[in-house]
This record gives C-alpha cells, sequence and structure tokens, in this order.
C-alpha cells in the first residue's frame, strides 16, 4: 500500500495527471487476475480477453 501512496504522491506533486487512467488500468488488470486466478468467476473473466 506504501507504493500505491508514493505513485499517488509523485503524481499530484509533479502535475503528471496523464498518468492516472495508465494506473487505473494496471490496477483493475491486477484485480482481475487475482479475483480470476481461483474463483468460481474465471471462466467469465477469461472470455473478456
Amino acid at each position: 500500500m506504501e507504493f500505491l501512496k508514493d505513485i499517488i504522491r509523485f503524481v499530484l506533486q509533479r502535475k503528471k495527471f496523464w498518468l492516472a487512467p495508465v494506473i487505473i488500468l494496471l490496477i483493475i488488470l491486477g484485480v482481475l487476475l487475482v479475483i480470476g486466478g481461483g474463483s468460481a468467476v474465471a471462466p467469465f473473466i477469461y472470455t473478456l480477453f
């Protein structure tokens, strides 16, 4: 969690707002991979890709 806080502080201090969509997309993909790895939802997530 400290890593995410550092990234958010970097984006806000350096005014690199174009990084926000990239970071959000990476977080969403990471969550999908974690959830889809071993749950009953996995077949539905794999059909998205």
